[in-house]
């Protein structure tokens, strides 16, 4: 016979605990069992894989339930197995204790068999059911960098591979100065591009897990000079030139002082400024500024490129997500507007996007204007 899943009992009533057991056993549970929460800690570092439930009373010796409970989520490899309270009447403020430390449910004791089975079964179907979605996601997730480090990694990085070949390769023979420079550039172009990738998916990951947080708190302070964060954002965008780009600025006069980190605000500008120039056909005019409003200050970057259809204005804010990759084929990882989203979120701003197929689309980066405090 198949068990449906395995549960760890910790009971110090030995009837009652062998009760259980029978229950579940006769249920097709695969069944562990303690007498209290220093032996349900030894059970568990005993398994080889940790149960998929546990069931436990409150008032135990040695250690009780609330102790045991703690000490379950204290550790990561144990820390998602959904927890059962078995509770007497008079133990309510036991019970609101564990729901704030995180218990899933709790059995109230003489308990009803076919009620303990019931929140057994319905606790494991939703925690199976969470587990299925964070593998999909997660299944999701690798394809999506895989994608990234077979196509985006590998095509920079054969550039700088065939070019310093062809480099270390040309022997006796004399590169004439033009050639040079080509292989050079060559390098350079895939160096570049190979950093970029590098440095966004190191963003985005610190992002993701919060430890931009702690640099956005560490660095922001009063912006009072927004015309230097658009210059260095153009400066940094070397293909504006090469790609003979116009670029207009156009900031509001006497703007008002807001608190935002300086360095992430220029790395907004320049994701907003890449994918103007990816989307726009060379020498086509781009325009960038900022204004203030209704207590709040509107960074924008306007082109007249490829445009976005309105179904996806939504998406494209998403973690490695790009508009019919396969159709259009163009470089990146997807991950430079999902990295302006994040630092909307450090900075308590939004983002917006307005566009239409054909025309071009205009991106702003919208911060409240909070006074520093004194």
């Amino acid at each position: 016979m198949t068990t449906k899943a395995t549960i760890l009992v910790v009971e110090d009533d030995i009837h009652l605990l062998e009760g259980i057991r029978d229950i579940l056993e006769l249920d097709g549970y695969a069944v562990l069992t303690a007498e209290n929460g220093v032996m349900g800690i030894e059970r568990l570092q005993g398994q080889d894989a940790a149960p998929d439930l546990i069931v436990s009373d409150i008032m135990m010796p040695r250690m009780d339930g609330i102790e045991f409970l703690q000490e379950v989520r204290k550790q990561s490899r144990w820390y998602g197995i959904p927890f059962i309270f078995l509770t007497a009447k008079g133990e309510r403020s036991d019970v609101h204790k564990g729901m704030r430390m995180g218990v899933d449910d709790y059995v109230v004791k003489p308990y009803d068999p076919t009620d303990l089975l019931v929140k057994i079964e319905t606790r494991l179907a939703r925690h199976r059911g969470i587990a299925q979605m964070h593998n999909n996601g997660m299944a999701s997730l690798k394809r999506e960098i895989l994608t990234m480090l077979n196509h985006e990694f590998r095509t920079p990085l054969t550039f700088v591979v065939a070019y310093a070949d062809l480099l270390n390769n040309s022997g006796d023979i004399a590169l004439s100065k033009e050639e040079m420079l080509q292989y050079i550039h060559g390098i350079t172009e895939g160096a570049d591009r190979l950093r970029n990738l590098i440095e966004n998916f190191i963003l985005l990951v610190e992002l993701e897990t919060q430890d931009a947080r702690k640099t956005y708190d560490w660095r922001k302070c009063p912006i009072d000079d927004l015309k230097s964060v658009f210059n260095d954002a153009r400066e940094r965008v070397k293909k504006l030139e090469e790609k003979n780009h116009t670029l207009t600025l156009n900031l509001d006069d006497r703007l008002p002082i807001f608190i935002g980190d300086s360095e992430y605000l220029t790395v907004v500008l320049v994701q907003y400024l890449n994918n103007a120039v990816k989307f726009s056909q060379d020498g086509t005019p781009i325009e960038a500024g900022a204004y203030a409003r209704n207590g709040e200050v509107t960074l924008w970057v306007k082109d007249v490129g490829r445009g976005i259809p309105a179904d996806q204005h939504e998406k494209i804010w998403e973690s490695f997500y790009q508009i019919d990759r396969a159709h259009y084929e163009d470089q990146g990882a997807g991950a430079g507007l999902a990295i302006v989203k994040g630092i909307a979120d450090l900075h308590g701003a939004r983002v917006r996007v307005e566009s239409e197929p054909g025309k071009g689309s205009t991106f702003s980066f919208i911060v409240p204007v909070t006074k520093p405090v004194a």
